[in-house]
């Protein structure tokens, strides 16, 4: 059976099962079958029937919606691909915006990188690593940055170890806002995907999500800002005055997570930023000259 035919079929089940974009997964699924692209597709005359029936049972599991990603083992990632599965928060294209501004600030709004000069080289925590993917884009997108990261949950560790291997990433397996008492006060920069669902969103979370990811990544108390206090206090303890934060948050949090900052103490310049749909996606802010407030 060709390629059209085999996506088109498939493409009516998973559109059937509720799943978003079920074009775009069928063919990104025979294409992993066939270790092929989807723009090569087209160039295959016929898929062997062993090839046909591995398709079959991919759409079966993606039909009761288990992650396009697990099912493929990679997420595509700014301008790179990291490995994910089962255990790890499965990264969305919204954070590649934090990313960017992170990149952004590290490359020219602060002068870095400067190591090749011989002086001292940006220091960048990211909390709540999961996957390792924030770091990883840092490190492979500013070569001159001291990139340190750090997942609690360890099947979501053991993820971050494989995709942080030979990137001279500082990788450690602990609690996000605990650790790093020995970059206290020197860190440059400090980037975080917290978790920031509500409790009470349970039932509006996407089924690939609520059923695959941990629910570690995805849930923070009742108003889901549970963790972006506890950042606004621990990331001002982190940074050095003058140093800045960023922090992702859910599209309805536009004005309660930048407030968290304001009303904490040690932040000045705070300012959320839209994604591509215009929607309220994430907070940065800059610590103060003024001691940190850790007591709140």
């Amino acid at each position: 059976m060709t390629p059209r035919v085999l996506v088109a079929a498939a493409a009516e089940r998973l559109g059937a099962a509720g799943v978003a974009s079920p074009e775009h997964d069928a063919a990104e699924l025979l294409a992993h079958v066939l270790g092929t692209t989807r723009a090569r597709l087209p160039l295959v005359a016929d898929v062997a029937a062993d090839a046909e029936a591995a398709f079959d049972e991919l759409i079966e599991r993606r039909a009761a919606r288990h992650p396009l990603q697990h099912l493929t083992g990679k997420a595509y990632f700014r301008y790179g691909e990291l490995a994910v599965g089962p255990g790890v928060f499965v990264p969305r294209p919204e954070t590649e915006l934090l990313v960017g501004w992170a990149v952004d600030h590290l490359t020219h709004a602060s002068g870095y990188p400067r190591s090749s000069a011989g002086l001292t080289a940006p220091v960048v925590v990211d909390l709540c690593t999961g996957s390792g993917v924030i770091a990883k884009s840092i490190a492979e997108e500013v070569p001159g940055a001291r990139v340190h990261a750090v997942e609690l949950d360890e099947p979501a560790h053991a993820w971050a170890e494989r995709n942080l291997a030979g990137t001279g990433v500082d990788l450690r397996h602990g609690d996000a806002f605990t650790e790093f008492d020995d970059l206290l006060g020197t860190v440059d920069v400090v980037v975080c995907n917290p978790p920031y669902v509500p409790l009470e969103a349970w039932e509006s979370v996407a089924v690939e999500a609520r059923d695959h990811d941990p629910h570690l990544a995805l849930f923070s108390g009742d108003d889901g800002l549970d963790a972006i206090r506890t950042l606004a206090v621990r990331a001002a303890a982190l940074l050095r005055p003058g140093g800045v934060v960023g922090a992702e948050h859910a599209d309805v949090q536009g004005e309660s997570a930048p407030a968290v900052f304001a009303a904490q103490g040690s932040w000045e310049e705070v300012r959320d930023h839209r994604d591509l749909n215009d929607r309220p996606r994430f907070v940065t802010a800059r610590r103060t000259a003024r001691g940190a407030r850790t007591g709140e």
